[in-house]
């Protein structure tokens, strides 16, 4: 899986603008839906992805799987988003097949420039993948399916066992489970490691990662189905009240995510544990190599959720929707998707998978724990929830601000009504 990243105001912007103000291409509609099976030539056909979201193993596969076919496939390097924007913008140069990372919702402004998957039958294959991510892919009208399931990135409770016997916690995971099952628990727990370790080590890297995975945890985010905002509703506040009630006890190490510092903190020992998707368990690896054998995995507090995951799409300008659309179930299919957990460890979309022996065997760098059983449980637990188009405005918003609590000591109360009013502010910008 590539790094699941915020959003991007300023590109969903050009998204929206693109589907307001662009003409169609001309390879748009019900014709081009045709197979092309009468030709003798083989259909050319181009996809784009970014390093480490598909194997390469079963991309060099799909010209023998389809002898009338002749994929090209390309590695896009840097802004990948950017550059398919503009193709897509250009109405001229985009692939037949791309990948979309799980900002998928910001593509949705402009669903007239792919192709409806409903309407090249892919509702046949929704039994095959897991709800929550199949509906991640569609508008909510329930409409339009922009987005064919890749991988997941379900979440779970990183910890070091030896820290938590250090602080008279339990180290089992099933114990650990069990005795950390709310939030209430896991604060606690907490208070407990930063009291046995004199203040040196913390439970919790820092309190964005607390917001962020509050809201994953549950069934809505900043709107409904209809794009209507609800991001000032109390589920939002909940979560930004328990981020902040951590700060306030200084049980956060203050140490932001994909830095050199979080790296050192994790290989020193300065944190005990965090909430992180299954794609975690590699970064962590490498970050913090001096710990091998001392982490292990246990249910994420408070509930299951998802952090990340990929999407595979079609852009009208394709000439042979019907083919890039057998391609892309045959490399997304359960047989496939198990093929690149092994090889690659992007983590299957397909629950019928989830429990085959390839997955679960015990991991190293975890003390041997078979990690994937929690993980499974986590997947086929997380609660389908509609992101929105524009779900990047408030996400940044609420994320800014947040910082500027942990790092500025801003008061919280003022950085809530700036997060609210300025996620409101930009929301009328991008959307009139």
């Amino acid at each position: 899986m590539n790094m699941k990243k915020g959003l991007t105001i300023s590109l969903a912007a050009l998204l929206a603008a693109a589907a307001a103000g662009c003409s169609s291409s001309t390879n748009a509609g019900g014709d081009t839906a045709k197979p092309s099976s009468g030709s003798k030539e083989k259909v050319q056909l181009t996809l784009w992805y970014w390093n480490r979201s598909i194997d390469d193993n079963l991309l060099a596969q799909v010209n023998k799987q389809f002898p009338n076919i002749e994929l090209k496939a390309e590695k896009i390097g840097g802004d990948f988003r950017a550059k398919l924007i503009t193709t897509i913008t250009a109405g001229t140069g985009a692939p037949d097949i791309t990948g979309m990372n799980s900002d998928i919702a910001t593509y949705f402004p402009s669903k007239d420039k792919f192709v409806n998957l409903f309407d090249l039958g892919a509702q046949k294959e929704a039994g095959n993948y897991l709800e929550w991510k199949w509906k991640q892919g569609v508008t909510g009208d329930g409409k339009f399916m922009l987005g064919y399931p890749m991988d997941t990135g379900p979440t779970a409770l990183f910890y070091r066992a030896d820290l938590f016997e250090k602080a008279g916690l339990p180290s089992d995971p099933a114990q650990v489970t069990a005795q950390l099952k709310d939030w209430n628990a896991y604060i606690d727990a907490a208070r407990k490691m930063k009291a046995a370790t004199n203040g040196q080590v913390f439970m919790f890297d820092n309190i964005s990662t607390i917001y962020m995975q509050s809201l994953a945890q549950g069934d809505k985010v900043y709107f409904d189905t209809t794009d209507k905002f609800i991001g000032d509703q109390p589920h939002i506040k909940a979560a930004w009240d328990r981020a902040v009630s951590i700060s306030k006890e200084g049980l956060s190490a203050k140490i932001g995510g994909g830095t050199n510092d979080w790296n050192a903190a994790m290989n020193n020992g300065k944190i005990a544990s965090f909430i992180g998707a299954a794609w975690m368990m590699q970064i962590l690896a490498e970050a913090a190599p001096d710990t091998k054998g001392k982490w292990r995995i246990a249910r994420a507090p408070g509930g299951d959720g998802n952090n990340g995951g990929s999407f595979l799409a079609i852009p009208k300008q394709s000439k042979h929707p019907n083919e890039a659309f057998e391609v892309i179930k045959w490399l997304q299919s359960p047989e496939n998707q198990l093929q690149a957990f092994t090889t690659m460890s992007l983590y299957p979309s397909a629950p019928s998978v989830l429990k085959d022996a390839k997955m679960n065997q015990p991991a190293e760098f975890f003390g041997g724990e078979k990690v994937n059983e929690t993980f499974a449980e986590s997947a086929n637990h997380v609660k389908p929830a509609y992101f929105g188009a524009y779900a990047n405005i408030p996400s940044k918003a609420f994320g800014d601000e947040l910082t500027n609590v942990e790092q500025q000591n801003k008061d919280p109360e003022k950085a809530y009504a700036d997060a609210l009013a300025n996620a409101k502010k930009q929301l009328e910008q991008a959307t009139h």
